[in-house]
Formats: structure tokens, sequence, C-alpha cells
């Protein structure tokens, strides 16, 4: 270091050179205090900014997944819907029309050939949708039984005649459906609205038919005997 010339002592000049070069290294550590600071306050910033940014694509990527999820669910609730109906179209019969006589057949059968005198004789019949649709009629009362001498020239009883007539009761029959009905006979003698007397029916050949409305069965042949 130079010697300090001057009309002044040395020690003055020295003094002064200690004095500036400590006004030096103070400005100097303010100036490395600033920039320190002004660093760590980007670094700071920059964290925040970057947390910031994670924490919306983390909202975001979950507002996405819950999107997808609603969607995918009403997709699949209206594909459910859509098989559904597709479902219950494909298995959804087509509504029954009044059965027609045509389209109705009875058969009656004898529960044995033979009864004796006094038997209570029984006797069933089937009804049956021979046409190739579904049908309804009303089968409230049922078919009746009538029973007749063997060759049909004497009517000599009827289920219906002293039995009061059913409540109405709609019956649906499939293509091809059959419905079973039976009666028993007492072996007596009647007439329409039960008018008259009840006579036993003697030994002898007779037959049975069912009757629905204008629907006629063919007629079974039985015996009673003594």
């Amino acid at each position: 270091m130079l010697e300090p010339n001057g009309p002044l002592p040395p020690e003055i000049y020295w003094r002064r050179r200690a004095l500036a070069i400590g006004v030096v290294v103070v400005a100097l550590a303010i100036v490395i205090w600033l920039v320190t600071m002004v660093a760590r306050g980007g670094d700071s910033g920059g964290t925040e900014a970057a947390a910031e940014v994670t924490s919306s694509t983390t909202t975001t990527a979950a507002e996405s997944s819950t999107s997808v999820s609603e969607t995918s669910s009403a997709t699949s609730s209206a594909e459910s819907s859509s098989s559904a109906a597709a479902t219950t179209s494909d298995t959804e019969e087509p509504a029954a029309v009044p059965c027609s006589d045509q389209s109705l057949a009875l058969k009656v059968t004898v529960n044995q050939p033979t009864y004796r005198v006094g038997d209570q004789p029984g006797f069933g019949t089937v009804i049956t949708n021979i046409s190739s649709a579904p049908c309804s009629r009303d089968l409230g009362p049922g078919p009746q039984f009538l029973v007749y001498t063997l060759d049909g020239q004497r009517r000599l009883w009827a289920s219906n005649d002293c039995n009061p007539p059913g409540p109405p009761e709609m019956k649906t029959l499939a293509a091809g459906e059959q419905l079973s009905y039976k009666g028993t006979w007492f072996g007596t003698t009647s007439q329409p609205e039960c008018a008259g007397e009840r006579l036993p029916v003697p030994a002898g050949a007779y037959m049975v038919v069912a009757e629905l409305g204008a629907i006629r069965s063919a007629a079974e042949p039985f015996n009673l005997a003594d």
C-alpha cells in the first residue's frame, strides 16, 4: 500500500483510508444481504406458485374423473334403460282380443264308463284356445254339463239349472292354452231355474255334453247300472 503524502500527519490519512474501507465493506454487506433476500423471496414465490399449479392440476384431474364417472354412469343407465325397453319390447305379448266361438274348443270326459244308480257320476271338461293368438273371455259361470238320453232326444239334467250363475271372471288364454273344469251329477233330473220335481234317473245308457255359450262339445256316453 502506498504511503500517504500530504501536509497533514500520516495518521490522519490512515484513518481516512480505514473509514473509506469500512464504508465500502458495510455497503458491500448491505448489497449482499439485499441480493440474498431477493433470491430467497424469488425461491419462496416459485415454491408457492408450483404448489398452486399442483393443487390446480389435482383439482382439475379430480373434476375430470368425476365428470367421466358421471358420464359413464349416465351412459350405463341409458344403456340399461334401452336394454330393458328392448327386452320388454321383445317379450311383450300382443294384447288379447275377445275369444270368438271359433277360437275355443270344448272336450268333455266321464270319470268312469259305468256308475251304479244312486252314485254321483263325475265329469270333466277342457277349454282350449285353438287360435294362434291370446284371447280373453268371461268364464265366471264356467261351462255347464248336460245329461241326455243316449239318443239325444231327451234332456235330463243340466248343471246350471239349480245353480245361480257365478260372477263374471275374465280369463286370458294364450294360444294353445287349456283350462279344466269339473262337475258332479247327483243322478236326478232337473229343469231350467230348478222348476218342477227332481226325480231319480233309472239305469240305462246316457250321454253328457259340455256347453259354453254357443260352443258345444262332442257327446261322451256312460252307463247307469242297477
